[in-house]
């Protein structure tokens, strides 16, 4: 009996890795093969040589490039003054670099629209043009480059500085002599992941670009639910997967090389003493303050002065979009637990498998929609595929925390549990389990921001009474006049308060995981 138990729990790591890889091979590759042979080499033709369809790839190209050139232009001076340049609430700062990547696109976009749309606070000249699609991709990404660079320059080892600066090096040389090794990596994978999400996006281009300066995606969609056009649209998912499995294949090595990165004693940041530290200081706080701050302060400011429009949370339409979005990301929530925790232990045991957890993130959410309309046609409008496709999108953040966990966490513990007699399963529930726990519950934190504000996947898979909070948000802004629009601030200030508390329950964990430690 004990051969057999010992047998079990070796190859229980195994057995629970066979659902996420089939989880995987259902949800991603077999529609994705399904739209390979649903496209045929003449239609694949005819919309290269349409020139309106050439010019539309180009211009998605031009606007990540253009957006993540923006991005690092802003994100890299910004990173190097958090990092070395200490100041008061330099820590809440961040900490608070993750809320616009928690926050929905969809409150991105409206709070983009309420600065610079049709009604916007600041100017009304944006209106039809690139800028807002740029600026909303800056507001969405900047925080993501901020941390990739900050944690690239805390790998500098304060030694190497040290040195360099005993030699008379100026901060200017010691950045390209010193850090610019170390933070590489970290630059170039934090920049092929915000092309990514620029490239790929929908909600942002789709509220943003308008009908001038939509993106594949955005074309996609509109072959897909307003024409029917299946063919056209297969072609266009093909160019876009091209595309992003490059973007994100780099990530993905990347981020396999800087996490294997040693630990490094950085060099503390030190309070302003110079002229040009105070600048750099000033300029650093007026980007975030620009850049990330203000849409989010305009939809609060426009949720204050709704007025009558107010009426929409007593409307009978609003609480259920409520509750159909809380019990979709309910499910989908608890589905992604079990896919991540599985992933994550079987990547632990298996390398090739960590690979895998950022597959989800290569293929976007409308490209992964039509795949499974035509994989699974039985299953259209159904709340299992809806609530499969969450969880898809979701599950990685899960895996990513945990697996980080169980890469760190120490054998001894176990050996010791183990020695005074504790069973395997005793030694994962009273060791292993605590230690990971934290980590879970940050990426479950993650992966209910992800589900509560997913808006793709809903537009394409829901029916009309499965209409969520980002759905009827998108209703209204469609709608002409100015209540509608009021109505759809309001709708987007509850989501955004949503959003928040999610921020604040991931924060809260974070900080009484550092207590602890």
């Amino acid at each position: 009996m004990n051969r057999i138990q010992i047998k079990f729990s070796r190859m229980m790591p195994v057995m629970l890795g066979i659902l996420p890889l089939a989880f995987l091979v259902a949800m991603v590759l077999l529609p994705l093969f399904q739209v390979m042979q649903y496209t045929h080499v003449t239609t694949f033709g005819q919309v290269w040589q349409d020139e309106y369809m050439r010019r539309l790839l180009s211009w998605t190209l031009w606007q990540a490039l253009v957006s993540a050139f923006l991005v690092a232009l802003l994100g890299v001076p910004v990173g190097w003054v958090l990092a070395h340049i200490e100041f008061r609430g330099r820590k809440w700062l961040l900490r608070l670099l993750i809320l616009p990547f928690v926050m929905p696109t969809l409150v991105a976009a409206v709070g983009v629209l309420g600065l610079f749309g049709e009604q916007g606070w600041l100017w009304r000249g944006w209106n039809d043009t690139p800028y807002l699609l740029f600026y909303g991709n800056v507001f969405f990404n900047l925080p993501v480059l901020v941390q990739a660079v900050y944690q690239g320059l805390c790998r500098v080892p304060a030694t190497q500085m040290q040195m360099a600066q005993a030699f008379g090096a100026t901060a200017w040389q010691r950045f390209w002599q010193v850090e610019w090794r170390v933070l590489c990596p970290w630059l170039i994978g934090g920049v092929c992941l915000v092309f990514l999400y620029c490239f790929s996006g929908f909600g942002l281009a789709l509220l943003l670009g308008g009908a001038r300066y939509g993106t594949l995606e955005v074309q996609i969609y509109q072959l897909i639910a307003l024409e029917l056009d299946m063919d056209q649209a297969s072609v266009l998912v093909l160019w876009a997967l091209a595309v992003t499995l490059m973007a994100g294949l780099t990530y993905a090595v990347l981020s396999k090389w800087t996490a294997q990165e040693v630990v490094v004693m950085p060099l503390w940041p030190q309070p302003p003493q110079q002229r040009w530290q105070k600048g750099a200081l000033a300029v650093a706080l007026l980007i975030l303050l620009v850049c990330c701050a203000l849409p989010l302060v305009t939809v609060w400011g426009r949720l204050l002065l709704a007025g009558a429009s107010w009426r929409v949370m007593a409307e009978t339409e609003t609480w259920q979009a409520i509750g159909n979005m809380l019990r979709f990301s309910s499910m989908a929530v608890l589905l992604a637990m079990i896919l991540g925790v599985s992933h994550a232990v079987l990547a632990h045991y298996v390398n090739w498998i960590r690979g895998l957890t950022f597959l989800p993130f290569m293929v976007s959410p409308v490209c992964i929609s039509f795949g499974l309309l035509l994989c699974y046609p039985a299953w259209m409008a159904s709340m299992s595929m809806l609530v499969c496709t969450y969880a898809l999108l979701a599950y990685p953040f899960v895996t990513k925390d945990v697996l980080a966990a169980l890469d760190g966490l120490p054998k001894s513990y176990v050996a010791a549990a183990r020695t005074l007699g504790a069973t395997r399963w005793q030694s994962v529930k009273t060791v292993v389990v605590p230690l990971l726990r934290p980590a879970l519950q940050r990426g479950l934190a993650l992966a209910a921001a992800t589900c509560v504000g997913e808006f793709a996947a809903t537009l394409f898979l829901s029916r009309p009474e499965w209409q969520t909070l980002t759905t009827l948000i998108y209703h209204y802004l469609n709608i002409p006049g100015s209540d509608n629009y009021d109505r759809a601030m309001v709708l987007t200030g509850v989501l955004m308060i949503l959003a928040t508390l999610i921020f604040m329950l991931l924060e809260w964990q974070t900080s009484a995981r550092r207590k602890g430690q």
